[in-house]
């Protein structure tokens, strides 16, 4: 194996056609390590034939159904079949380690020997690892299944001190920070799905995420760690324009996605303590517990009561900061509509109507309170407009009642027209008359139904990218000390949302 190789790619097809297929472009797309299921094929495998497009370290893995794999035949059968691979010209040999003793090592082939639980982690997980050390492996693998965040850290812990190269992750959705996680704190290599449609295993990141989002070939011990926590976290973009950042301005340094549920905030921080992660993002529903948390707070977050940025310091503890009013309030500024004359009217001029009451809405309806501009909320709870305009000491509107307001601003900061809820819109079209100023902070997709009315009906718009940008870029400053190269991720996450990248699909069904 090469010192380079962080990522083994996984393959999965039913037909010998489509696993040559897939193995010729997997290297041609940089693979320097392939696994090959043989378990998914539907007829036994053709050895000469996988091994007639070699052109880099192969595995070979027959995984059980008991252990997340397809092979739904005879133990014995398997064991035959294990012994062939290991003979045809494969280079390194998956086995479990209840069958490990039992198969013999053979000439070069080097031996993964693997522990999966799809239910859980275990109670006795350590002593489970403690007598796989004492087999004869090249390298350990251990995958488990997180049901709470604590269980990321246990299976981390084993990678510490381990006595042989070991593979430790968890699967699932909360289990995801692992799979990258693993490789700055000591594992070989990790795993990655080729086909990300193939449903390898629950959780697996795509290789191509891997290689291009994370930058997995260069990350390392000396990586520091960065993330973003909150629940969901699967959709954000926050990954792709952050780890982008790093590597344009040469940080060593990775950007890792924390689902983190309702509740669990103060536990998690606590027990990743140990990584350390040097500073997070934070988003829905942790705002508000960001701040309460944090031993020191920025003046914005004095004043909203939630962050979005938690900062590492020094002598321990957390910072709290809020980049979402500097960046709503920076981006409003810098897309003001021009009038007749040339000229634009400032915020201290204008009267706003803010649709929601949550913790993008505070952030912006203080800043905008700050400048000077007449603000009125409206929110489907009353109580909660009600709440936020005695909090920033604006106007309070009933829901049923916005659309007789007279105002030049519209801020939409509820989620109405949120991907995957696209044909939906916080406000009827007839209220969008030509000239009103359309701000929707939603961001996924850029050109909500919203947008869309209101550029039909000649308003002025701006969306949500430039303020998700902006506020990214303030943390990315907060993180790096470096200035945010803007432009570049305004351009990634506006490529990365056009029609054409939802698109764009991984090849499909068997042919």
């Amino acid at each position: 194996m090469e010192q380079t190789t962080r990522i083994c790619a996984v393959i999965g097809r039913t037909r010998h056609k489509m696993m040559q297929m897939e193995i010729q472009e997997a290297t041609k797309r940089g693979a320097r390590m392939i696994e090959l299921r043989l378990d998914f094929l539907s007829k036994p495998p053709d050895f000469k034939r996988l091994m007639a497009v070699k052109s880099c370290p192969l595995v070979a893995t027959v995984r059980r159904v008991e252990d997340g794999g397809r092979w739904s035949r005879s133990e014995e059968e398997r064991i035959v079949l294990l012994r062939q691979a290991i003979v045809s010209g494969f280079d390194w040999v998956d086995l479990e380690t209840d069958i490990a003793d039992s198969v013999r090592p053979f000439g070069k082939v080097q031996r993964i020997v693997s522990y999966h639980n799809l239910r859980e982690t275990p109670a006795d997980l350590e002593q489970i690892f403690e007598t796989m050390c004492k087999q004869d492996a090249d390298v350990l693998k251990v995958a488990v299944t997180a049901q709470k965040t604590s269980d990321n850290i246990r299976v981390l812990k084993l990678l510490k001190d381990a006595p042989k190269p070991t593979v430790a992750l968890c699967m699932g959705d909360l289990g995801a920070c692992t799979r990258v996680l693993n490789v700055v704190l000591g594992s070989p290599f990790t795993y990655a799905a080729f086909n990300k449609e193939r449903n390898i295993a629950p959780g697996i990141l795509s290789f191509m995420d891997l290689k291009k989002i994370y930058g997995l070939d260069s990350v390392g011990p000396e990586s520091k760690v960065f993330g973003v926590l909150g629940d969901p976290v699967g959709h954000s973009l926050s990954p792709l324009i952050h780890n982008a950042g790093f590597r344009k301005l040469k940080q060593n340094a990775v950007y890792v996605p924390f689902r983190v549920p309702r509740g669990e905030l103060e536990s998690f921080l606590k027990e990743f303590d140990s990584i350390p992660v040097q500073g997070y993002s934070v988003t829905i529903p942790h705002k508000e517990g960001a701040a309460r948390v944090a031993g020191e707070r920025d003046a914005s977050v004095e004043t909203t009561g939630a962050a979005n940025t938690l900062l590492r310091k020094s002598g321990g503890g957390w910072k709290a900061a809020n980049t979402d009013t500097p960046a709503a309030i920076d981006s409003l500024k810098a897309n003001l509509p021009k009038n007749a004359e040339g000229g634009t009217t400032p915020l201290s001029q204008r009267t706003v109507l803010i649709l929601g009451a949550g913790g993008v809405a505070r952030a912006i309806a203080h800043g905008l309170q700050r400048e000077g501009a007449q603000v009125m909320i409206a929110n489907r709870t009353s109580d909660r407009a009600h709440d936020l305009a005695a909090e920033v000491g604006c106007k309070h509107v009933e829901w049923d009642g916005r659309m007789s307001v007279v105002c030049d601003t519209l801020v939409n900061c509820t989620a109405v027209g949120m991907h995957p809820n696209v044909d939906e819109s916080p406000i009827h079209h007839s209220f969008l008359k030509s000239g009103l100023f359309v701000f929707d902070t939603i961001y996924n997709p850029e050109t909500t139904m919203l947008i869309r009315e209101a550029e039909e009906r000649g308003c002025h718009v701006l969306t949500g990218v430039d303020m998700f940008v902006r506020q990214a870029g303030l943390q990315f400053r907060m993180f790096t000390g470096k200035e945010p190269p803007l432009e570049a991720m305004t351009d990634l996450v506006r490529r990365t949302l056009s029609p054409l990248n939802y698109a764009k699909q991984e090849e499909g069904g068997e042919s």
